[in-house]
C-alpha cells in the first residue's frame, strides 16, 4: 500500500492506495516545518489519523508538503514521517513540485499556489526549474488567503473598514484590536489565523464591493510582485492550485487574462491529480 499527501499550511489532504487499487481519502491538519517541528508532527499524526489505518502495511509514502524547501526542513517532516510509518519507504518533497506535477502533468509551463501562502514556479515536465522566493507570510505571500486576510485585519486596525463591514465582523468574530494584535504577535501559527479571514471576505454580504477590492488588489499585488518577474510570462498559460485561487477564481481570472495570460486550470486541491501522476509513473517503472 502507498500513500500520497498533499499537505498546506493548514491542511493535508491523504490518498492510500491499496494493493488492489482501492482509494481511501482523509485529512489532517498541515505541516509547515517552519512553523511545526518533528515532535509536533509525530504527536499530530499519532491523534489524527485514522484509527483503522494498517500502518505497517504501508511501504511507501510521497509526502509533498508547504515549507518543505530545502533539505534541512525536509528532513523534520522525513523523521517524524519514518516514525510514524515505520515499514515505508518516505518521500518528502516541496508543495510547488506537487502543484506542478498535479496542473501540468509531463508538460511544461507555469504553475501556482494560491492557499494559505503562495508560490508560483516554472516547471519542465519533471522538476521546477524556476521559483521566485514569495516571501512568506511576513515579506510576501501576495495573493494568499494569509495576505488577504492581513489586508482585512490592516483596515479593521485602522479604522479603514467600512462601518457595516466592521460591525459585521465584530458580530461575526467578537475580536477588539488588542485581540487581533495579541493572536498576530505572541501566539503561533499567525499565518493560519490571519488566513482564516479569507473566509470572511468570501462569506460576507456586506458592502461586496469592498471585499471584491480586497481580492482584486491582492491578485494584482501577486502578479505585479511575482508574476511579472518570470521570462516571457505571457507565453504560459496561467495554471493554479489551492482554495483561495480556487474560490475567488472569478476575480482571478479577470485579472490574468488583464496581464496578458491564458486562463488554464484552476482546481481545488492537487491530490486526485497527484495520486494519478504516482500510478502512472509507477506503472512506466514496472
Amino acid at each position: 500500500m502507498i500513500i500520497i499527501a498533499d499537505g498546506g499550511s493548514t491542511k493535508t489532504n491523504w490518498c492510500l492506495v491499496t494493493g488492489e487499487g482501492k482509494k481511501v481519502y482523509f485529512n489532517t491538519e498541515g505541516y509547515n516545518p517552519y512553523f511545526s517541528s518533528t515532535a509536533y508532527i509525530i504527536q499530530s499524526l499519532k491523534d489524527t489519523l485514522p484509527t483503522d489505518l494498517e500502518l505497517d502495511e504501508i511501504t511507501e509514502v510521497n509526502y509533498y508538503g508547504a515549507g518543505c524547501s530545502t533539505p534541512e526542513m525536509r528532513k523534520i517532516v522525513e523523521d517524524a514521517m519514518k516514525v510514524v510509518f515505520t515499514k515505508a519507504q518516505v518521500n518528502i518533497g516541496h508543495d510547488l513540485l506537487a502543484a506542478a506535477r498535479a496542473l501540468l502533468g509531463k508538460g511544461e509551463g507555469f504553475a501556482a499556489i494560491l492557499g494559505t501562502g503562495t508560490n508560483t514556479c516554472l516547471y519542465d515536465g519533471k522538476e521546477v526549474t524556476q521559483n521566485i522566493d514569495s516571501g512568506a507570510y511576513i515579506l510576501g505571500d501576495e495573493g494568499s488567503g494569509c495576505y488577504i486576510g492581513k489586508k482585512l485585519l490592516t483596515d479593521y486596525l485602522r479604522g479603514y473598514m467600512p462601518e457595516a463591514v466592521r460591525k459585521n465582523f465584530w458580530e461575526t468574530y467578537k475580536l477588539t484590536p488588542d485581540d487581533v494584535n495579541e493572536q498576530v504577535y505572541t501566539q503561533p501559527r499567525a499565518n493560519r489565523f490571519c488566513a482564516s479571514f479569507s473566509k470572511f471576505v468570501y462569506d460576507s454580504p456586506v458592502n461586496i464591493e469592498y471585499s471584491r477590492n480586497i481580492v482584486r488588489t491582492s491578485f494584482e499585488d501577486f502578479f505585479r510582485n511575482l508574476v511579472t518577474h518570470y521570462p516571457d510570462y505571457q507565453k504560459y498559460t496561467f495554471n493554479c492550485i489551492g482554495s483561495v485561487g480556487y474560490n475567488f477564481r472569478n476575480v482571478l481570472e479577470e485579472v490574468v487574462i488583464e496581464n496578458g495570460m491564458v486562463v488554464g486550470n484552476i482546481i481545488r486541491s492537487p491530490i486526485d491529480n497527484l495520486v494519478k501522476f504516482h500510478l502512472e509513473l509507477a506503472h512506466s517503472q514496472a
